[in-house]
């Protein structure tokens, strides 16, 4: 992406952002109100991204002080990550809800690189511990959670949204929708007269949003993800706006389809534990279904995602665990 791309929609500018491998990019969305323009979560922090905004902002006419607020669907690196360096910038409020920025400084706000790690980082190796994941791979996580850093510094000065109440920015009124599992206290922003959403991560086009769990967050993401689906699922959308991949129409039917896909892999999962006399571990779990050439960061989303699944299983009674020499240990629960 050697140019900025720009692309518009009516009133909604899209500006694509660069991200890490598989998923390359990320959306920013631009929107112009009566006090100046909004942006809607504007990508990681790196030299290059701080470069695409300048051409970008360049080629939309403005400059970094007619941005009045940043609103910021979740925490993620890739949607937060340049927040507090443009508020820098530029003096604009950010926005976001008030479980997504305890989340933010919880993951980001005592970070730090490889050599001192966090108690979040140590966290976080203690979760993957107990849950079986191989010793050589735990010791890639200092370094590859110590990378984060550079994606969202400096931290932004957060103002809090209410999800209940509905707040204005781009010249529009939107419904803050609050719902978890892919992040805690992700929003996305519905406009109920044009049936326009900002949906974030929420829900995507072709793939499956990541759901984690994390240590200190959402003990049960899976349910708090699917609950989430059925909301948005019956909201009446005309067009949505995603935080990966292009604008999409078919969003009722992609929200069903994304229940489907979890439903089919909590059924796989049974599956596979069904085969193991001695039941196994999260880790042996990820690695049957994902494989085992992952790099730490795509092993790390497959293991929190395996890990929610599991726990998910065990809600619904049909699996059980056991804790031996330190790790969990899952197994399926027979019928009577």
């Amino acid at each position: 992406m050697s140019k900025p791309q720009v692309t518009h929609y009516d009133d909604i500018t899209r500006v694509r952002l660069h991200m890490a491998f598989p998923l390359r990019w990320v959306n920013s969305y631009m929107l112009r109100g009566e006090d100046g323009w909004t942006m809607v979560d504007p990508g990681p922090r790196s030299a290059e991204n701080e470069a695409v905004w300048k051409e970008a902002l360049a080629e939309l006419g403005i400059e970094m002080s007619d941005i009045a607020s940043i609103v910021l669907t979740h925490h993620h690196p890739d949607h937060y990550g340049l927040s507090g360096w443009i508020q820098q910038q530029s003096g604009a409020q950010v926005w976001m809800s008030r479980a997504a920025s305890e989340a933010a400084w919880r993951g980001w706000g005592t970070l730090q690189d490889e050599s001192a790690p966090s108690a979040w980082t140590a966290e976080m190796i203690a979760l993957y511990r107990q849950h079986g994941m191989a010793p050589e791979r735990l010791d890639q996580l200092p370094e590859h959670l110590g990378s984060f850093l550079p994606q969202v510094t400096p931290q932004p000065e957060i103002s809090v949204i209410a999800p209940e109440l509905p707040i204005r920015f781009g010249g529009r009124w939107w419904q803050p929708i609050e719902t978890g599992g892919h992040a805690e206290g992700h929003l996305s922003f519905y406009e109920e007269q044009t049936g326009l959403i900002l949906c974030g991560d929420a829900v995507l086009p072709r793939i499956s949003p990541n759901i984690s769990y994390g240590p200190g967050g959402d003990q049960h993401p899976l349910r708090s993800y699917l609950e989430g689906l059925r909301t948005l699922g019956a909201l009446n959308v005309s067009k949505a706006f995603p935080g990966h991949r292009d604008p999409f129409e078919s969003f009722t039917a992609r929200t069903t389809q994304l229940l489907e896909h979890h439903e089919d892999r909590l059924n796989r999962m049974e599956a596979l534990l069904r085969e193991q006399a001695h039941g196994a571990t999260a880790y042996a779990i990820c690695v049957s279904l994902f494989g085992d050439s992952l790099g730490i960061h795509q092993l790390r989303f497959a293991l929190s995602e395996t890990i929610a699944h599991l726990i998910e299983l065990e809600d619904r009674g049909r699996i059980t665990r056991t804790h031996a020499e330190d790790r969990f240990v899952f197994h399926v629960v027979e019928a009577d």
